[in-house]
């Protein structure tokens, strides 16, 4: 069988079988790494709802013939999505892609403004809520309390997770809002 030719410039029209082969190999590739990840890995990527039972699945069996088998039906699956959204789940598994880096500059902005608030105090909340005037000003200065004050006595970091938390939720809401630009919490040096 030959494969389909433009009639004006001779180009074939589709791939070829071996690019067809590569791209399904590609594609149960990424399926592997899937069923190996646990369910809050899992759920940290954009996967599809549809594909989610069929990697639980996956993950469940375990005889080695079946599980090849349920293995090539998810990789079925997943090639019928488009290729922007396996570009997706292939840069969220991609620890150095965007998505990660990303994150990861996020959560370095959360804990230099935690570190900031319990070094510096009401400065610091001050230019916290001057940058995020969305921020509860009391909760917040409750909780570089609570903190200060187990910090003092020794006792579980309740209160130094909490602020966390609570400076997680507030920058993610105003990265949000801006999308995505966030400036950078300001060096505790200054």
């Amino acid at each position: 069988m030959t494969r389909a030719r433009d009639a004006d410039s001779g180009d074939f029209l589709g791939p070829s079988r071996s690019e067809q082969r590569r791209a399904a190999l590609d594609v149960l590739a990424l399926g592997e790494k899937l069923v190996a990840l646990s369910p809050t890995q899992l759920a940290k990527l954009p996967i599809p709802e549809t594909l989610l039972p069929h990697i639980r699945e996956t993950q469940r069996i375990t005889s080695h013939v079946a599980h090849k088998r349920q293995l090539a039906f998810l990789a079925k699956q997943m090639r019928r999505e488009d290729d922007a959204t396996l570009d997706a789940i292939r840069d969220g598994l991609d620890a150095g892609g965007a998505a990660a880096r990303r994150e990861a500059a996020h959560l370095h902005r959360v804990e230099s403004w935690r570190v900031r608030l319990l070094a510096d105090g009401d400065a610091a909340l001050a230019e916290l809520l001057a940058a995020h005037p969305g921020a509860d000003r009391q909760r917040l200065r409750q909780l570089v309390r609570n903190t200060a004050e187990e910090r003092a006595r020794n006792k579980p970091p309740h209160a130094f997770r909490e602020l966390f938390r609570e400076l997680r939720e507030l920058l993610a809401q105003d990265e949000a809002a801006t999308g995505g630009e966030a400036e950078a919490a300001p060096d505790a040096d200054d």
